[in-house]
Parts: C-alpha cells; structure tokens; sequence
C-alpha cells in the first residue's frame, strides 16, 4: 500500500512538472495554477487507463507503432484533460506536437529521477 501511494506521489509529481514545465517554455501551451493541480490528477489518471490500452492495441494491430506507445498515450491524455479542465489551453498543431513531446519527456524523466530522491530520503529515515 505504501508503494502503491508512493508511486502515485511520483506519478502526480512528474505530470504536475511537465505540463507546468511545458506551459512555461511552449507558447500557446497555457495552464493556471488551480487548473495545473486538476490537469495533473486527470492526466495521471488517463495516462494510467490509457497506456496499457494503446500498448495493447499497438501490440495486436500496428506492432510498428510500439515505441510510439507513450506518446500516443500522452496525447490522449492531453486532449482528454484539455477537453476536461478549462485553465489548461493549447492552440495549434505546432504547440500539440511540441507539448505532447515535451510533456512525454519530462514526466518519463521525471518518473526516473523523482524515485532516487524520494526513496533515499525514505532509506534515509529509516536508517536513522
């Protein structure tokens, strides 16, 4: 159970980072605050229904499409979280590919690198 809340900080986290993140380097690519906490939630959600989904699908009908599967799931995510939450906005097919990517990018990275810090400091605890 702590694990599965463990991972779901992380998750959370790392969506949190890349559509702020993205929203700050991309124009076009708008979130408020208050819309930044709700499109975390919904994304994290949707990537968590979506990504086994597409992984399946590609498996079975465009087995090409493989490596594609977090991307395709990312922009999922996004356009069903921009559908859902009104403070986050992104104009343009320009600014769809390049949030889709950044967003993938960073919340992968993010899913790497958030374990090391938040689970040391757990070991740490522990140890002391």
């Amino acid at each position: 159970m702590v694990r599965f809340l463990i991972n779901t900080l992380i998750f959370l986290g790392s969506a949190a980072l890349g559509i702020w993140i993205t929203s700050m380097v991309i124009d076009g690519f708008t979130v408020d605050f208050l819309a930044l906490l709700t499109a975390a939630v919904i994304f994290t959600v949707a990537q968590w229904i979506l990504s086994p989904l597409i992984f399946k699908m590609a498996t079975k009908y465009a087995n090409a499409f493989l490596g594609g599967v977090g991307l395709v799931s990312t922009f999922v995510a996004l356009l069903i979280t921009s559908l859902v939450v009104d403070g986050l906005q992104i104009d343009g097919v320009g600014t769809w590919i390049a949030g889709t990517v950044l967003v993938w990018l960073i919340t992968a990275l993010a899913t790497w690198i958030l374990p090391m810090f938040l689970l040391k400091e757990a070991a740490d605890k522990k140890k002391g």
